[in-house]
């Protein structure tokens, strides 16, 4: 893996509580794009950082993606809890997030939208439950055009507890 060398931050956006997982709403104590941030971070180490909204979405799974699909709609960028402190210091970025209405939480892209990221390494990761990576590496490139994207890796959330060797087998053609 030729990342080892070089400083790595693991931001994701996750949705624990409420979640659709294989059909059925279901109540996650963490969610699925967290656990695949920690099994990456165990195979590679470097530093976890989660992307979280000062205004929390509603407990309701139907609820949160209502607001998530008005959020889009109006091309909104809501306001995190807390910044990465020292960015410049990370060369490569892994950035998780659950796919939603096709693209990442709007959190993602205030996230995207408040760093340089020119010269740095961009990976994505995500997690979905049926509609894979859908336009995020396009929306990725296009906040981060002087940003290295490599290619992601999109696992159905249901799956996530499980997807150790798929996570393993990805983070090594990187």
């Amino acid at each position: 893996m030729s990342n080892t060398n070089k400083k790595v931050l693991i931001a994701y956006y996750s949705r624990k509580g409420n979640n659709y997982v294989g059909g059925s709403i279901v109540n996650l104590p963490i969610g699925n794009t967290e656990v695949i941030a920690k099994k990456i971070q165990a195979f590679i180490g470097g530093d976890l950082f989660e992307i979280d909204t000062v205004k929390p979405y509603p407990i309701d799974y139907t609820a949160t993606t209502n607001v998530a699909k008005d959020e889009l709609r109006e091309n909104l960028r809501p306001q995190l809890t807390h910044t990465v402190k020292n960015m410049d210091d990370y060369e490569v970025i892994y950035l998780g997030y659950p796919n939603w209405w096709g693209t990442f939480p709007m959190a993602v892209f205030t996230f995207l939208e408040s760093y340089d990221f020119s010269g740095k390494t961009i990976i994505p990761f995500c997690t979905h439950e049926g509609s894979g990576m859908g336009n995020s590496e396009h929306d990725i490139k296009k906040r981060s055009p002087k940003a290295k994207l490599l290619t992601g890796i999109a696992i159905r959330g249901g799956t996530v507890s499980n997807a150790g060797n798929v996570v393993q087998a990805w983070l090594k053609t990187h």
